[in-house]
């Protein structure tokens, strides 16, 4: 098995504007936040951006574009996730607790985990895809299990997550180590209450 993204190798691609990509039994970086978690000002803003900069620069990117990406956009919506905006329904233990037996119910039969934090309004996560399961499928199974329960625990209804999510296939041992290491760190300003950490 090739753990890591391969550029010689195939690649399915879904979505449109950013496309997700997935390559057989390879590691993944995903996130994906609460509907709440940001400013309808800041997030309109954001993507409003992107989509100029995605206009500019077309698939596939070089190292030196992908970095820029990622610095540009994902580091500043890191940024903002990281100042807690929302209702951070996910700071509440038993809330974290569910989306963790989500994460953990077909680990080993559709995916393998590698790492995981559940952080107070998004959660990170490093795991591979079985070659015949849809990254988008996981992820969906992912949110709508856990939102189900965490809407009936809130006594409340409507939309928990966004719609979409970020990913990224992981290059490289060095490229998985900097990942883990970004999920246990992502947490260091928060009391041990406020997330769940794992392993």
């Amino acid at each position: 098995m090739q753990p890591f993204f391969d550029p010689d190798r195939g690649v399915e691609k879904h979505g449109h504007k950013l496309p997700h990509w997935q390559q057989d039994d390879t590691w993944v970086s995903v996130t994906w936040r609460q509907a709440d978690s940001l400013p309808q000002s800041k997030l309109t803003e954001w993507k409003e951006e992107r989509d100029t900069w995605l206009a500019l620069h077309a698939k596939p990117w070089d190292a030196q574009t992908e970095s820029a990406y990622h610095e540009r956009f994902t580091e500043k919506m890191e940024e903002w996730l990281g100042a807690g905006h929302g209702s951070c329904l996910l700071r509440t233990p038993e809330n974290a607790k569910i989306v963790a037996d989500a994460l953990h119910h077909f680990d080993g039969e559709r995916y393998q985990l590698a790492s995981y934090v559940v952080m107070p309004n998004h959660v990170h996560v490093i795991f591979s895809p079985s070659s015949e399961i849809k990254l988008e499928d996981i992820l969906h199974s992912w949110k709508r299990h856990s939102s189900n329960l965490i809407n009936r625990r809130e006594r409340r209804s409507g939309t928990l997550w966004q719609a979409g999510y970020w990913d990224r296939l992981i290059r490289s041992q060095e490229h998985f180590e900097w990942c883990l290491r970004y999920i246990a760190n992502n947490p260091s300003q928060l009391l041990p209450h406020q997330f769940l950490l794992w392993p």
